[in-house]
């Protein structure tokens, strides 16, 4: 199986058991992106850097990008259309290599523009999805973000012929960050996997964002790798967590806690990398010693935590992974291509985002936090069991369940936070 050079990293380190840790880092200066990434190589950690670009710039709005540069105003990511190629391949030159690759992390709906500068400056991974870099980010019509995602992919795919093998990770487990059940995000995340699988995109990960309910978590990761492996047989590929994607804790203790339940929940299922997050996410753009100390301490929770006493395909056969199957399975009998399926899934509403205000999205989806997790309430036109039912979710519950590690957590409802001037 080829690999590139970031899967091949992570097949060296899976082999040791250890937890891959990374950040969502970007800075819109060359020069301090760089010192950042030296400061992630050097932290102690097993890990991989990342370049988190701007907002300007996953909108495709690269003149405002190049404004904003050339003003020196500061932007909250790294504008690798605006830098160019030259530039970005300097700033990465003796920092990106086989001990250490690096991905770019970006948010766009229509990705190729990026993706050619990227492979121009040298990095070869990346990540995002049709579903998961539209819904959420754009008012981008699904049926266009499908096109465009599908001319991407194949031109990560035709770097091949060059020798170069290229990875895409989906974002498809963290939709909106926060109260889509894990049957939904599992399958998300396995339809974007085999949507870059279709077009001949050779290394791929799969992944899923923490949420409310460790075991419950746990469950969605082996369903996930279950599902994965039964699907994803021409490609090679991982799975990767993310740090919980939504409201964060207000308090260093809580936002620490969290943090370590990711790493653990991470070690636990033998996941493969960890997407982190720092003390600061509730507050403002992490500095570059918050990453990193972030970085030391998921990795130092994975350490303390014991593995487990079974492979990490045990206990997959879950009520998660039967509803997710079913999503996966009905999306794919639409249609022969996923580039067509996925949007007429939506369409049909046999994918319905709860709370997700995307034009293409039906919303007619419902959720709670239970006992047990995340449960369905509603759950539209989807193709799986009817939720709980209890009927019309209030603002005062809904708010309530959008802050739930905020409350989990927090010692206080307004717990203090030092400022940083930047």
């Amino acid at each position: 199986m080829m690999r590139s050079l970031f899967t091949e990293f992570v097949a060296l380190v899976r082999k040791t058991g250890t937890l891959i840790v990374q950040p969502r880092m970007g800075f819109d200066d060359p020069a301090l992106m760089r010192r950042g990434l030296l400061a992630v190589r050097s932290a102690g950690v097993t890990a991989i850097g990342t370049v988190t670009l701007d907002s300007y710039t996953r909108q495709g709005e690269h003149d405002r990008a190049q404004m904003a540069v050339a003003s020196g105003l500061r932007l909250n990511g790294y504008p690798l259309v605006a830098h160019g190629a030259e530039t970005t391949a300097r700033m990465l030159g003796g920092v990106i290599g086989a001990g250490f690759p690096i991905q770019v992390r970006h948010g766009s709906p229509f990705p190729e523009q990026i993706f050619r500068v990227m492979l121009d400056a040298g990095v070869d991974a990346s990540e995002g999805g049709p579903v998961s870099y539209c819904l959420p980010y754009s008012r981008m019509p699904l049926r266009e973000s499908a096109i465009a995602w599908s001319k991407a992919a194949r031109l990560l795919a035709e770097q091949r012929e060059r020798g170069v093998v290229c990875h895409l990770e989906s974002f498809g487990g963290c939709m909106l960050g926060q109260l889509c059940p894990p049957s939904l995000l599992v399958a998300l995340s396995v339809l974007e996997c085999l949507f870059f699988q279709e077009h001949g995109v050779p290394s791929v990960s799969a992944s899923y964002a923490q949420q409310t309910h460790q075991r419950q978590d746990a469950q969605a990761l082996m369903a996930l790798r279950r599902l994965c492996a039964e699907y994803l047989t021409d490609v090679d590929w991982h799975v990767v967590l993310y740090t919980f994607m939504g409201q964060f804790p207000e308090s260093v203790t809580g936002a620490e806690q969290l943090i370590r339940e990711s790493a653990r929940l991470a070690a636990a299922t033998r996941t493969e990398r960890l997407i982190v997050k720092t003390v600061a996410e509730a507050h403002r753009i992490p500095s570059i010693e918050e990453n990193t100390a972030a970085l030391r301490l998921a990795h130092d929770a994975a350490r303390e935590q014991a593995g487990p006493a079974s492979p990490p395909s045990a206990g997959a056969d879950s009520e998660i992974y039967h509803q997710a199957k079913v999503l996966v399975e009905e999306v794919r009998g639409l249609s022969p291509s996923l580039t067509q399926a996925l949007p007429a899934a939506f369409e049909r509403g046999l994918l319905d985002v709860p709370y997700c205000l995307h034009p293409d999205n039906r919303n007619r989806t419902r959720t709670v936090i239970g006992a047990d997790g995340l449960q369905w309430s509603d759950t539209g036109a989807m193709p799986i069991p009817a939720g709980l039912g209890g009927g019309r979710i209030g603002s005062r519950r809904l708010l309530a369940d959008l802050s739930f590690h905020r409350r989990r957590l927090d010692p206080a409802p307004h717990a203090n936070f030092p400022s940083r001037a930047r």
